[in-house]
Parts: C-alpha cells; sequence; structure tokens
C-alpha cells in the first residue's frame, strides 16, 4: 500500500499559484489538498498547474461554515461538491452538515454527498470536524447505524479538543470508527485544543504518540483491507490555529515549518 502525503493550500492562500506548487514540489509532497474556485476557467487554471508539476490533487470543501439555514446549505454543498468533483481528484474532503442540524437534514446532507459521489465516480469523505454532524463522538455513532460504510477524515485533533481528552476513555468508540477512516488529517491536537503550540516539542510528545498510535492503526487497517493507497494531510494551520504572543500577536511557531517536518516523520514511519 503507497502512503502519499498532500500538503494544505491552508495557510499559503496568500501566495501566487506559481509559488506555492514550486514550494510544494521543494519540500517533496505527493499533492495538493486545497478548496477550488468555483469559476471553471480559475479551477482549471488550478488543475493544470498542479498535474504540469507532476502532483495529485485532493479537493476541499470547507465554504458551507458560512450557510447556517439548512436549504442554503444544502444547495450551497451540493454546488461545491459537484465542482470540487469536476476537477477529478483522487477524492474530495467535505466539511458536511452542523452540529445543530436534525439527524434528518444532516443524513440528507451525507445521502446528498453520496449521490454526487457515485455520479463523479469520485470518492467523497466526511471530515470529523468540530461544529459539523461529526464534530464530537456521540454526535458521529447514530449516523453510523445509518450508514455502516460512512467514509471518513479523520482529524482527531478535533475530538481531542470537543472531549478534553485523548480519547484515553473511548476505545469503544475508536473500533468503530478507525475501518472506516479513508484520509488522514495529520495534525496532533491536545484535551484544551485542537492543534499543540509544536508538535517537536517535548511538552506535545504525549499527544504526538497518541495520534501516531491511532494513525498506525489506520495504516494496519487500510493494508489488511488490500487498500493501494492511504492519504495524509500534515494540516496544521494559521493563526489562530498556531498560538500567537498576547499583544504582537506573532505566532509561536511556523505552520509551514511543521507541515513539512509532519511530512519527514510520516515517510520515515511508513516507508
Amino acid at each position: 500500500m503507497r502512503i502519499e502525503i498532500f500538503a494544505p493550500h491552508w495557510g499559503s492562500n496568500h501566495l501566487a499559484p506559481e509559488v506555492f506548487i514550486e514550494q510544494v514540489v521543494a519540500a517533496g509532497f505527493d499533492g495538493i489538498e486545497m478548496s477550488l474556485p468555483l469559476d471553471a476557467g480559475a479551477r482549471d487554471n488550478w488543475t493544470h498547474r498542479i498535474e504540469r508539476a507532476g502532483l495529485k490533487l485532493i479537493a476541499a470543501q470547507w465554504e458551507t461554515v458560512f450557510h447556517s439555514d439548512f436549504s442554503a446549505h444544502r444547495s450551497a454543498l451540493a454546488e461545491l461538491l459537484d465542482n470540487a468533483c469536476q476537477a477529478r481528484p483522487l477524492l474530495v474532503n467535505t466539511h458536511t452538515g452542523k452540529d445543530y442540524y436534525t439527524q434528518a437534514q444532516n443524513s440528507e446532507l451525507i445521502a446528498l454527498a453520496a449521490a454526487i459521489s457515485a455520479r463523479h465516480g469520485v470518492p467523497i469523505v466526511h471530515e470529523i470536524h468540530r461544529s459539523r454532524f461529526s464534530g464530537h463522538p456521540m454526535l458521529l455513532l447514530p449516523y453510523l447505524a445509518q450508514f455502516p460504510q460512512l467514509p471518513l477524515t479523520a482529524d482527531l485533533s478535533h475530538w481531542c479538543c470537543a472531549c478534553e481528552s485523548l480519547l484515553e476513555d473511548q476505545p469503544h468508540t475508536l473500533a468503530q470508527v478507525l475501518p472506516l477512516v479513508r484520509h488522514i488529517h495529520a495534525r496532533v491536537g491536545h484535551a484544551q485544543g485542537p492543534q499543540v503550540a509544536d508538535f517537536r516539542a517535548p511538552e506535545s510528545q504525549m499527544a504526538l504518540e497518541q495520534h501516531l498510535a491511532w494513525w498506525d492503526q489506520v495504516v494496519a487497517l487500510r493494508r489488511a483491507a488490500g487498500a493501494e493507497v492511504l492519504t495524509f494531510t500534515p494540516e496544521f494551520g494559521p493563526a489562530p490555529y498556531t498560538q500567537t504572543l498576547p499583544y504582537t500577536q506573532q505566532p509561536v511557531a511556523d505552520a509551514w515549518q511543521q507541515n513539512v517536518a509532519m511530512l519527514a516523520l510520516l515517510r520515515a514511519r511508513y516507508k
């Protein structure tokens, strides 16, 4: 099974496409994970540049965060997922639903994503993320009864924050969830937040080791299932995900450097 590692566009949105892509290639990533413009010309400009650089693409959909009204959210999700699939990415990672929508409403959105995925032949996976239908383990579990093959992106840093723990007391939950993981966001969270200040620091080692143990389990499960590829995206984000000093607002670490360092760690661990 191949392990492919993608660079997040998040945090580098200020860079011109050619500058960002050059940076990604120089760092040694296999591809880019990014949200795509709805304008077809701008979308295709990105996809052509990525392809010419020899990189792969994971499309991201997070923009429905702006739509609290269910009808508007549903319409936006359909448009954004359809647009993402038209780019023919390896997969689409989506932030789906809201934690305050009813189960029936979120289930309608999950079914909508499945229909779009089937129509385009592009996998769509739902990210474990605060404020979404998957924002807490006890929010997600009822959907697994309804959708037993629900494909997930594991960003377990969100659950660390939501549960105020490293999930030590929830092995039964993880046993249900980890077999469904098809993509991993390799960010390290802790009991009080979704991102440690620097995963390389000694005070972050307990959290890092716990996340690595989860990722090891997913790798083993996907290998046992005969998967050809498993994708990771190191996803240390810009401020305020990266903590800042008071008054000056200077970041305490460089998010891009952490993503490149996580790339090296994953390469060494899963080679």
